[in-house]
């Protein structure tokens, strides 16, 4: 996760002061770019987004050291190099019960190619669709 898993937002889009007055930041690969290490409160906004990234310049160092090439599938990864990337951004507001997903967008396959392909968003869904478990 090159861009971390995420941050607070606030008044700048990528609102500084995740990490609490001498907190350390982590510095090993993978956790360095974490944005965040503090609780969080009622009525932050923070932004979850995870993202997967083919990026030539970090891959082939880490897939040739014998240190860290044990954690790569290298057969897969050359299918998609080229490829770029992909993240899935949630926009969420903080309760004192958990979060509200204040991001509206389709998520399964099968709804993401549809709005792709020209169908309106929201999709409308069939009283079959609820009751075969469909969302």
């Amino acid at each position: 996760m090159p861009h971390g898993l995420g941050h607070l937002m606030g008044l700048d889009t990528h609102d500084p002061g995740g990490y609490l007055q001498g907190a350390e930041r982590p510095k090993e690969p993978g956790l360095k770019s974490l944005r965040t290490s503090r609780d969080l409160l009622d009525g932050m906004v923070i932004t979850v987004e995870p993202g997967c990234y083919f990026i030539d310049a970090l891959l082939l160092p880490a897939m040739e050291s014998p240190k860290t090439s044990k954690f790569f599938n290298c057969e897969a990864i050359t299918k998609f190099r080229g490829f770029g990337g992909v993240r899935i951004e949630s926009d969420l507001y903080v309760t004192a019960d958990g979060c509200l997903n204040m991001t509206k967008v389709p998520r399964k396959i099968e709804d993401v190619e549809a709005v792709m392909g020209g169908a309106p968003w929201p999709i409308k869904k069939s009283i079959c669709d609820y009751e075969n478990g469909g969302s």
